[in-house]
């Protein structure tokens, strides 16, 4: 029986099927897939064994199967009840190569080009080749490289897969030729200029590179003339346009930059309102802005940062403190109201910690100054975190803590502290060479964490002709809960100069210490010990009499305690 042909192109999913009675499908047949499992395309195929299909139903299931992005053209046609989908499948990608990529290492473009949708193994498309492409010029302008192209070559391969090589000229990277600013009048260009990080070329942009243009440097530099200007007093300072142009040759960038200054402010009054659960005393003593001095936004900030941080050492997590200016354009003065909203009251429900595979909860939580249960204080919260940090036991930025508020709450948050542990052992090993002591070793191993206690241990060993030294250093960071910490230490010195023809005599002295470390304030520590030490003498029978004469006084041995 001849096929019956429903439907053969995307573009004819519905127009183009050919009219034929409906029929209920006794069985499916996949035809034409190499990677594909035919349960994947069952899983999408709308239609089922048991079914009866029509020319709608059909041109659904075509839709279905292309919406995948593994074929390139989908059929099905109709066997007598028997239901045959033939597919063509896209290829996959087996390889990405570049050539001439000196700006970005090649693992960086592939890592960018994934996320268009290019990397090896993944199915070939060719809409996500253009945008990969698009990709790769854009990373190239954001380094000021404008000229740069690219061009892609794609070769089929066996098995159903392309190798697609990128062909890359970078260009030199444009430079900025000039950077204007118009309407200052307060402050001269070149002032202006030295707050921006953009600038022309000078001796060292080969290495700063603060020659090449980017959107994100000139956005920084736009925000840091607003800072400059506000921060003196010129309140309603505004940028009104930015133009940036480049040569018909790519080579060189022009900047221009349309600023307002407007006045010059002072501060007339200070004002505060709103919910104060702080005394209105306290809050003003917060307020660095004083009536008769220069408006300064970055002082302005700062008063509303330290009012906020106050109101959450009162457990107001959520306090929100605005300041609203009331502004004499005939006087060229402002009055700032600020307006303070508490908001409720909050506690610490839980505090959870994570990221310490090693270190035990007990040694970071002792360190915590927030506990839970207990009012919220921001204060105590952002010590805690630095105390943590103070460990050493963590990655650098590997100590972060967020206080998410607990659903179905509005008077609770929970402390997450999560935290990237670093290795925390050392061994260490030395060789040297002196012309009295020969070759001196030295050895030593170190672990600031050991067991995750929180407590470290230390052996070291130096060893020459002359000298060999033996130690042992143990120390409980919290020997005690109030954090009074205790270092134990025990040596072993030996001296033999003999090899010298000099001295005829040997010592060996042993000795023991012990150290306290008491906490007066979160800073502070008063660090206090005793040491005590015995040493032998031993002579030889060819060791001067003068030695032996102080043996006859002093004894072969002493204690020294300090």
């Amino acid at each position: 029986m001849v096929p019956v042909v429903l439907a053969a192109l995307f573009a004819m999913w519905a127009g183009a099927a050919w009219a034929f009675d409906p029929f209920t499908v006794r069985d499916i047949r996949v035809e034409g897939v190499q990677r594909t499992e035919a349960g994947t395309i069952f899983s999408y195929l709308p239609i089922k064994v048991g079914e009866r299909v029509d020319d709608e139903k059909v041109a659904e299931a075509i839709k279905a199967l292309y919406a995948t992005g593994f074929f390139r053209d989908v059929r099905i046609e109709a066997q007598g009840d028997v239901l045959v989908v033939t597919v063509q499948e896209r290829p996959t990608i087996s390889s990405l190569t570049f050539v001439g990529n000196k700006e970005f290492d090649t693992e960086t473009i592939k890592k960018a080009l994934k996320d268009v949708g290019i990397a090896e193994a993944r199915i070939f498309d060719r809409s996500a080749l253009e945008r990969a492409e698009q990709e790769l010029k854009r990373q190239y302008i954001s380094r000021g490289k404008y000229a740069a192209r690219v061009q892609t070559t794609v070769t089929p391969q066996e098995r159903n897969r392309v190798a697609i090589n990128f062909t890359i000229e970078e260009g030199d990277s444009a430079s900025i030729a000039k950077i204007n600013i118009v309407g200052a009048k307060a402050f001269t260009e070149r002032q202006l200029l030295s707050e921006m990080q953009l600038s022309t070329p000078g001796w060292l942009s080969w290495y700063t590179k603060d020659d090449q243009y980017s959107k994100q440097k000139l956005s920084a530099d736009l925000e840091a003339l607003r800072s400059f200007y506000q921060n003196r007093g010129y309140l309603e300072f505004a940028i009104e346009s930015t133009q940036v142009s480049i040569s018909p040759d790519k080579d060189d960038v022009f900047i221009t930059v349309n600023i307002v200054e407007g006045p010059r402010y002072t501060v007339s009054t200070i004002n505060v309102a709103g919910d104060l659960v702080v005394p209105e005393a306290e809050v003003r003593r917060l307020i660095q802005l004083q009536p008769g001095e220069t408006y300064s936004r970055a002082r302005l900030q700062a008063s509303a940062k330290d009012i906020s941080d106050r109101f959450g050492a009162e457990g107001y997590a959520f306090a929100n403190v605005n300041a609203v200016p009331e502004i004499d354009r005939q006087q060229n003065s402002v009055a700032f109201t600020f307006y303070v909203d508490s908001g409720r009251r909050v506690y610490v429900r839980k505090i959870n910690i994570t990221g310490n595979a090693r270190t035990r909860d007990e040694v970071i939580r002792r360190e915590l100054r927030q506990l839970e249960g207990a009012w919220y204080d921001g204060t105590r919260i952002e010590r805690s975190k630095v105390r943590v940090r103070r460990l050493g036991y963590f990655e650098e930025g590997g100590v972060n803590l967020e206080t998410p508020p607990v659903p179905g709450t509005a008077d609770q948050i929970d402390i997450d502290l999560s935290v990237a542990e670093r290795n925390t052992g050392n061994l260490l090993a030395g060789v040297g060479y002196s012309s009295s002591d020969g070759i001196v070793l030295n050895a030593s191993v170190s672990q600031q964490n050991i067991f995750g206690s929180g407590n470290a241990l230390a052996f070291g060993l130096n060893t020459s002709r002359i000298n060999r030294t033996l130690s042992v250093i143990f120390t409980q960071p919290y020997w005690t809960v109030d954090g009074v910490s205790r270092t134990l230490e025990l040596y072993q010195r030996n001296i033999d100069p003999r090899s010298l023809a000099i001295s005829q005599y040997s010592t060996k002295t042993t000795g023991g210490a012990i150290g306290f470390g008491v906490p007066v304030s979160e800073t502070d520590t008063i660090n206090f010990g005793f040491r005590v030490e015995h040493t032998a003498l031993t002579l030889f029978n060819d060791s001067p009499q003068v030695y032996f004469d102080f043996v006859r006084d002093f004894g072969f041995s002493s204690n020294a305690y300090i």
